[in-house]
Order: C-alpha cells, then structure tokens, then sequence
C-alpha cells in the first residue's frame, strides 16, 4: 500500500487524483495540503507542509509553484519522493527541485499525459528532417480558469522543438504589434482560454505548399491523473536525483 500526500488537495487535479486512488487497492492519500481546509475529504489537509505529522511514501503534487519550496523542504526533511505536475515553475523553483534532488528522488512534468509524451518523441523525430523549409507555431486551448498562460506543455513542446533544432530558437508570444520580417528559426506560441477545455495542444510544421499538424487533445483530466500515480508508483523505487516522463517510458 503506498501511502500519498496530494499537494492542492482542494484543486480538480488533488480531487481527480482523490477519486481515482480512493477507487484502488494498492495506494491510499493519508493527507492533502492546501491553502484552505475541507471538510469533505477523510484525511486530514494541512495549509502548511510543515505542520504535516502523517506519514507517507510519495507527495504528487499539483499545486502553485508559490508552495514549492516549503513543499521541497517538507520532503527533504521527511526522505519523502515527489511527484510534481505543477506548471509555470520560475529558475527559483527549478534551482529548489535541483538541490532536493540531492537528496530525495523528484519527478517533474509539466505534463503527465502518456499522449503528449509520446508526441514530444514525434518532434525529436521529424524536426531536423523539417527545420530548414518549415516553420513552427505552438497553438494551445485551456479552461477559462487556467491562470499561466502559456501553458507549461506548450512551453515543454517548444523546449523539444528548440533542443531537436541546429540552434536554439526564439519564442514570439503571439504576434499583436508584431512588425518584423518573418524568422523562420523562431516559434510562435498562442494561448487560446475559455470554457471547460481540459487542454488542446496543436503543433503546427509549415512549409513549402504544405503543413503538418500534430495535435493533442484531452478529454477528460483523469490521464494526467493516471500519469502521476503511474510516476508515483515509479519514482519510490529510485535513487536520488530528478527524473521525467522519458525516464518513466524508457524503463
């Protein structure tokens, strides 16, 4: 039975994942963190990492990356891995999952969809074949309550372009006011929010009198769900140091 902490508890990911693990025989969630307290989960939610005295094998975390760093300290202190799909994390954070790593194995993803990952392995593929006749535009649609915009798959889709690329490449985020001949070493990314959208991802090559379009859509937030629990089971058996989705695939 592996014990979870679910960071952001109150959140609809911490809720997704909830349902699902309650549905399971083989993890249990021992305790939540969050900003606020509830009353209608049955374990016990602390506003405060630090106050938390539950014990646990894993914390998947989806939450802000304001809390990364008391959440890392809680786990450093506590020998506890850590799952963590939270988006829109600046080089502070990135410099506190670096350091834990020293001492506890981390997993981050800025997507947990086995889809997405599957289609970052696409773009390593065809992007040098593309890069000297085709342009990349990133288009990404979200749920009216997304607040980081673009999105961090968005950003992780470019990141694949770029280091699959001779060079690095520029991001151009939309192009209002934009006046300048076009670059062909850069990639537009567009941030399209509104409604209930879980998430839609379009990758758009253009070249010569012709296009490729690699998309990815989510139907439902439970694969992000399956994914982090997937990389939860994966990460308590690791040393440690920082650890992705290629890691989790490539096993």
């Amino acid at each position: 039975m592996i014990k979870t902490i679910i960071s952001g508890c109150n959140g609809r990911m911490g809720q997704t994942l909830t349902k699902i693990i309650n549905e399971r025989d083989d993890m249990k969630v021992t305790a939540g963190f969050a900003r606020k307290a509830v009353s209608s989960v049955d374990f016990p939610v602390f506003s405060s990492p630090g106050d938390c005295n539950v014990e646990s094998d894993v914390v998947i975390d989806f939450s802000n990356h304001t809390i990364i760093p008391s959440l890392l300290n809680y786990c450093v202190k506590n020998n506890t891995p850590i799952v963590t799909g939270t988006t829109a994390l600046d080089e502070k954070c990135q410099s506190a999952l670096n350091e834990a790593a020293e001492t506890i194995p981390v997993f981050q993803s800025a997507n947990m969809s086995l889809g997405i990952n599957a289609l970052m392995k696409v773009i390593k593929e065809i992007t040098p074949v593309l890069e000297d006749e085709f342009s990349v535009e990133i288009i990404e649609m979200h749920h009216k309550t997304k607040v980081d915009s673009p999105s961090g798959t968005a950003l992780l889709l470019a990141d694949t372009v770029s280091e699959a690329s001779k060079s690095k490449r520029e991001y151009i985020y939309g192009r209002h006011s934009k006046h300048d001949e076009f670059n062909m070493d850069a990639i537009g990314i567009h941030a399209v929010r509104g409604g209930t959208v879980p998430g839609t991802h379009l990758v758009l090559f253009s070249g010569p009198d012709e296009m490729i379009e690699l998309k990815h859509q989510i139907i439902t937030r439970d694969v992000f769900a399956y994914g982090a629990l997937a990389a939860a089971q994966f990460i308590i058996k690791q040393k440690p140091g920082r650890y992705t989705m290629s890691d989790l695939l490539d096993r």
